[in-house]
């Protein structure tokens, strides 16, 4: 599980303050501390992971070797990776261990703001939300997901969005390479109605990843 903190998400998929006035659903949360922070300002947010299921100290238990599987993968990767955002190594790592613990103590405080469920089923009624974002799940893991099953997992976040969905990164893991069916996928999309834009935000880790992918209407 990755442990990204709130202000990696409001850099990664663009999010103003307005971004924050309804309900937003944070899919394939991970250990992330979105929903800590976004409470922390007031704001109403929601997780879903299938590893949730595991329960708090299950998590807590695995989460030390996550990240520093995920720190070994950059360390042998440097290549691969810019620091210009985070600044230094240092202050990364300080912003993951941070954003582990905020994860931690909100899901034994709040066990009803975190859904043991995934994609491509939400366990949600249509419109539900206000917004969805999902991070690192869809295209950075397109060599095993197909373009097919990506279809579903975007039709069933719009389902449940009454706005926006915005995805993040927009490479593949690995290789940081644009994905093959993105195109195409959009095309599928669009002739179902959805409106599709591709946007750069302010954040760059993984070189070349600095767009994300909005599906569906922006709130007004």
């Amino acid at each position: 599980m990755s442990s990204r903190s709130f202000a990696e998400y409001r850099a990664m998929f663009a999010i103003d303050d307005r971004d924050l006035d309804g309900v937003v659903l944070d899919c394939g949360g991970g250990a992330s501390g979105f929903v800590a922070g976004a409470r922390a300002m007031g704001a109403r947010a929601l997780a879903a992971d299938p590893l949730y299921a595991l329960g708090a100290a299950a998590l807590a238990d695995r989460l030390p070797a996550d990240l520093d599987r995920g720190d070994a993968m950059i360390d042998a990767n440097t290549d691969r990776f810019v620091w210009e955002w985070y600044g230094s190594a240092e202050r990364r790592q300080e912003m993951r261990v941070n954003a582990r613990s905020e994860f931690m103590a909100d899901i034994r405080r709040h066990p009803a703001s975190y859904l043991a469920a995934g994609l491509p089923r939400l366990p949600m009624a249509d419109g539900s939300v206000d917004m969805v974002l999902c991070s690192h799940l869809l295209f950075t893991w397109a060599g095993r997901l197909d373009r097919e099953w990506h279809r579903s997992a975007i039709e069933e976040m719009s389902r449940v969005s009454r706005g926006e969905v915005r995805i993040f990164p927009l490479v593949r893991l690995g290789d940081s390479e644009p994905v093959g069916f993105l195109d195409a996928l959009q095309a599928d999309l669009r002739a179902e109605g959805l409106v599709c834009t591709v946007r750069g935000v302010p954040y760059e880790f993984q070189r070349g990843a600095d767009h994300m992918l909005t599906v569906g209407e922006p709130r007004r």
